[in-house]
């Protein structure tokens, strides 16, 4: 079956380029002018990847890809003009999974949404425990599914990817590196760097009361701690 892509653009010649270059690949694609329609069709049409234009005639980017991100999965690439790194985190921060900046060639284009499709879902599910009991958390490897102290928590794919790297072994200490090349694979095109935007938005919802799960090794990487006592809690 055909990978579904959506495509929020109004202008015209962009549209274009983005169907014909995506259709070339093999990607089956919907367009949509505005905000409106696009959400009309993400909800009847499931797609597996949104690419979202930044700036629409009747909504902000921003904040239609955080009501995107209420009810759907999809890899949100965001796709604007603007070059400043300040629209890049917010875009990242309100649930994007990747950010590319007007222009760009169809064979970056393509190469970002097979890199995010790349990496099979459950990956290692039939040699590994599916259920990982982490002290105060609990991460299903086979449902995708996280719960802290026992109540759901809501993880793009991305997040779950990267908590799921973090928890495979809790003696590891993950590179930025290895922990890019386990969620978008080796041939990753992007910034480096959005692995930590990612990382603070995964904390923001595992993390409370002070709690830390995810500690950072100076000059090394990231490693994940299980909470088991008020002690740890603190630490």
């Amino acid at each position: 079956m055909q990978e579904h892509v959506l495509v929020v653009e109004d202008a015209p010649e962009f549209q274009h380029l983005y169907r014909e270059s995506l259709s070339k690949a093999g990607y089956r694609v919907s367009v949509a002018e505005t905000g409106m329609r696009a959400l009309e069709l993400a909800r009847s049409t499931d797609p597996a990847v949104i690419l979202l234009d930044l700036v629409l005639p009747d909504a902000d980017g921003m904040e239609l890809c955080a009501t995107f991100r209420k009810f759907t999965d999809a890899y949100i690439i965001m796709v604007t003009s603007r070059t400043d790194e300040v629209d890049k985190l917010v875009g990242l921060a309100a649930g994007a999974d990747d950010y590319v900046t007007k222009p760009f060639s169809n064979r970056e284009l393509v190469a970002r949404v097979g890199v995010l499709l790349r990496r099979p879902r459950g990956i290692g599910a039939e040699t590994t425990p599916t259920s990982r009991e982490l002290g105060d958390l609990d991460v299903d490897v086979a449902a995708r599914e996280v719960r802290l102290d026992g109540e759901l928590c809501s993880l793009t794919k991305i997040e779950f990817d990267l908590l799921d790297a973090l928890t495979e072994d809790t003696n590891l200490v993950r590179s930025r590196q290895s922990l890019i090349e386990h969620i978008w694979g080796p041939n990753w095109v992007g910034d480096t760097h959005v692995i930590d935007v990612h990382l603070a938005n995964l904390r923001k919802k595992i993390d409370r009361n002070g709690t830390k799960h995810i500690k950072t090794i100076r000059g090394v990487g990231y490693r994940f701690t299980p909470l088991t006592s008020a002690a740890d809690k603190a630490a």
